[in-house]
């Protein structure tokens, strides 16, 4: 089964330490854990953090939330959005999450030392 899946996290929380080199840029491993079953107030399924280094003990911190906004066999789902209308359960944005989500569009802080 196909996913869409919108990724929003908060670049300020980054830990600059993992950031790594490689061939063609620089690169942050992380790791997402999405539940289809479940969907929070926002309409997340899911949240991303840090990967884990080998022997790392403890949880690393959430960098942000993912939602699913496209789930193969529901194609209108999208469309139903764009329009106004709901779209099929659990993939629907509530006015509440929307709201919080249009008011923070923008970035406040950001850090120079980012790469991209």
């Amino acid at each position: 089964m196909k996913v869409g899946i919108e990724v929003r996290i908060d670049v300020t929380k980054i830990d600059k330490a993992r950031l790594f080199k490689g061939k063609k840029g620089t690169y942050l491993n992380l790791t997402t854990f999405v539940d289809l079953e479940n969907v929070d107030e926002y309409g997340n399924s899911g949240f991303i953090s840090h990967k884990k280094n080998e022997g790392e003990e403890g949880n690393t911190p959430i960098l942000g939330n993912v939602k699913v906004f496209w789930k193969e066999g529901n194609a209108n789902t999208n469309a139903a959005k764009q329009q106004g209308q709901s779209g099929a359960a659990p993939y629907q944005q509530n006015a509440t999450a929307q709201n919080a989500a249009e008011s923070h569009s923008s970035i406040d802080v950001f850090d120079e030392d980012i790469p991209f």
